[in-house]
């Protein structure tokens, strides 16, 4: 249900109705009590629409900012692998990930991870060549000559550096840069923490560069 802000006006016709009657209490608009009652009434008309800000705007974490720094603290944000400073925009759909995330080990959970990160990644799997089970040529297996340990193994090569471009309405003149150009420190710290712990994970960045 949407909030109701209620302006100066509404709030003098309230307080009004709530005054003694009486020759003491007169009702007339230009009467200095009912300019003290006007005065009141616009500083109780500030308050509600603050209020209505917080309840509307402020409780939704796609939107906020006022209270974007409490909703980081309840969802242990901001992320300790992520150093770089982020713009609002960033900080909301962080949040978003973090309240909504379910976790997976599969190739798509992976790549929207780094999607929503600003990354464009590929995933590739090593499995060992067996005698009896693997095929030769091009398989969607991708056996490979080597150890058995190389099953434990896969290589994440990143296509670019992260754009943050500014966006009106939810960056910050004279603080948000036009264009921010992130590093892949982010991405290293989150997928070794993500990634399922008998494995290894190694970064290709020859196609960032």
């Amino acid at each position: 249900m949407p909030e109701i802000n209620r302006d100066g006006d509404a709030f003098a016709s309230g307080l009004a109705a709530l005054l003694p009657t009486g020759i003491a209490w007169p009702r007339e608009s230009d009467t200095v009590l009912m300019g003290l009652v006007r005065a009141l009434a616009e500083e109780w008309a500030r308050v509600d629409k603050r209020g209505a800000d917080l309840l509307g705007r402020e409780s939704d974490p796609r939107a906020t900012i006022e209270l974007l720094d409490a909703w980081e603290t309840a969802f242990g944000l901001p992320d300790p692998c992520v150093a770089e400073p982020q713009t609002i925009e960033a900080r909301q759909q962080v949040l978003v990930n973090r309240m909504t995330m379910e976790g997976s080990q599969s190739r798509a959970f992976f790549i929207q991870i780094a999607a929503d990160l600003g990354y464009e990644i590929e995933i590739k799997e090593y499995s060992p060549f067996m005698c009896g089970v693997s095929e030769v040529g091009e398989t969607l297996h991708g056996w490979e000559i080597g150890p058995a340990e190389i099953r434990f193994y896969w290589s994440i090569a990143i296509a670019g550096a992260r754009l943050s471009w500014f966006r009106a309405g939810s960056g910050q003149a004279g603080v948000d840069h036009l264009l921010e150009i992130g590093i892949a420190t982010d991405i290293t710290c989150i997928f070794n923490r993500l990634k399922p712990a008998h494995t290894q994970v190694l970064f290709d960045y020859s196609e960032s560069l």
